[in-house]
């Protein structure tokens, strides 16, 4: 029998096992599926640890969640095609959940189509082999309670391990003997550490923008921008500052390259992650940097190099949890003998095209639309459940222009679901003034 391993249970390893699950279902013969896991559950970065650095089996701490993380995009450009919002929580929510909603949303998805059978949980990916003469792949992986080595055969491999748990820090001179923390933002646990502080934000992302929030809900001083590039361009409160980038740090201030300074008490890094799988070995392993379209991988997903070997959630991401599926349901069929690869230099010339459009792309709304047309593409190519890329793209236009009108707060808009049509409500309670995350609260009716 065919073997494929999964390697990682977050969104897109989720996405994986629904996809079997639901060709299964469906009375399909599907292949022998294990998915490794190091944590304990599924869900990857929506669980929450308290824990930076290494965990208590000594891999190093995968999540870079943090407390009172809300979700930034609506959750109607994320919502899954075969499992609404309204089916799992028996009716319409507000459009921007906390963590622990959005965890118990993906979660439940699995749970309900039996996916959990396929798992191995504190299970930590070592190293991943080819052979040429047996054309498979040995996969060891270190069983974290037992502390053993394990290996086993495999006919394909399916790496979901993400890229945002792999910190990517950059060196400023002054850091050696600065007179306060320096944290990069996988270690950001807790804004209220930062309350009364004097907080210094390098880089100009989606988590610059959201822990500077953070720490101005809850608290913060001040919260200074350092932009490498440009500024955000967003309407701030009094209490922010855009600077450019940081040159140096002598004792607590920093100073940027425009000549100004400031005394700070904390320095946050939201430089970005890096693609990281040091389990795989030299001739699989996937070199890549965050953009909008990855070089190397035909149709997104399926390693050039080597077909059997397939990288799921790799680009840049507007879309995110719905396009981890419709690359899962194209994976499976290319495993199950559904969809027929071409050949190397079909597949290359393929890429070379989509490359040549991402080269074209201007702003934010040339990168929605792009990674929509993507979207679509795979979206034709399987029975996963049509959806509207259209009704999701002019959803992420207007949550961008809410932004802009309203950075701290475009959370309180409702968006119309994609996948059933109803418009969804407000929530009760004003982003800034809710300082309660639980999922109770926020499905609640009304403010405690």
């Amino acid at each position: 029998m065919t073997r494929v391993a999964i390697i990682g249970a977050g969104p897109c390893g989720l996405s994986q096992l629904q996809a079997f699950a639901s060709a299964e279902k469906k009375g399909a013969d599907i292949p022998e599926v294990v998915c490794y896991e190091k944590q304990s559950d599924w869900g990857g970065l929506w669980n929450y640890t308290w824990r930076t650095g290494t965990d208590q089996y000594g891999e190093p701490v995968h999540g870079s969640m943090y407390r009172y993380l809300w979700s930034n995009g609506p959750k109607e450009c994320l919502e899954f095609a075969d499992y609404t919002f309204e089916e799992h929580f028996g009716r319409s929510i507000p459009s921007f959940p906390p963590r622990a909603v959005l965890a118990d949303y993906i979660k439940g998805r699995v749970e309900a189509s039996g996916a959990r059978k396929f798992c191995k949980f504190n299970h930590a990916a070592h190293w991943v082999r080819y052979s040429d003469e047996t054309d498979n792949f040995t996969v060891a992986v270190r069983d974290l309670e037992n502390n053993t080595l394990v290996a086993e055969q495999f006919d394909y491999v399916v790496v979901s391990t993400g890229h945002f748990s792999v910190p990517n820090v950059p060196q400023f001179d002054g850091f050696e003997s600065f007179n306060g923390r320096v944290l990069h933002a996988h270690d950001f646990r807790d804004a209220r550490e930062f309350t009364d502080m004097d907080v210094l934000i390098i880089g100009t992302s989606y988590s610059a923008e959201d822990i500077g929030s953070q720490c101005y809900k809850y608290g913060a001083k001040s919260v200074t921008i350092s932009h490498r590039t440009a500024a955000t361009g967003f309407h701030w409160p009094d209490a922010f500052s855009e600077v450019p980038l940081l040159t140096r740090v002598d004792g607590k201030t920093a100073h940027f390259k425009d000549g100004s300074s400031k005394n700070i008490d904390a320095i946050i890094l939201c430089t970005g992650y890096l693609h990281h799988f040091p389990f795989m070995s030299n001739e699989l392993r996937l070199e890549a940097t965050n953009r909008m379209w990855t070089p190397g991988l035909y149709e997104g997903v399926i390693f050039e190099n080597n077909p059997k070997v397939m990288y799921l959630g790799m680009q840049d991401q507007y879309y995110t949890f719905n396009m981890f599926d419709v690359q899962a349901w194209f994976v499976r069929d290319v495993i199950m003998g559904r969809i027929q690869l071409p050949s190397r230099a079909e597949m290359e010339a393929h890429s070379a095209k989509w490359i040549e459009r991402e080269g074209t792309l201007e702003n934010y709304e040339h990168e929605i639309w792009f990674q929509g047309d993507y979207v679509k593409e795979l979206l034709d190519q399987s029975d996963y459940p049509k959806f509207d890329t259209e009704g999701i793209n002019q959803t992420f236009m207007h949550w961008e222009h809410h932004k802009h009108d309203d950075i701290m707060g475009y959370r309180d808009n409702g968006h119309r679901s994609l996948m059933t049509g109803n418009e969804q409500p407000v929530h009760h309670t004003e982003w800034l003034k809710a300082m309660d995350d639980s999922m109770e609260s926020y499905l609640s009716d009304s403010a405690a």
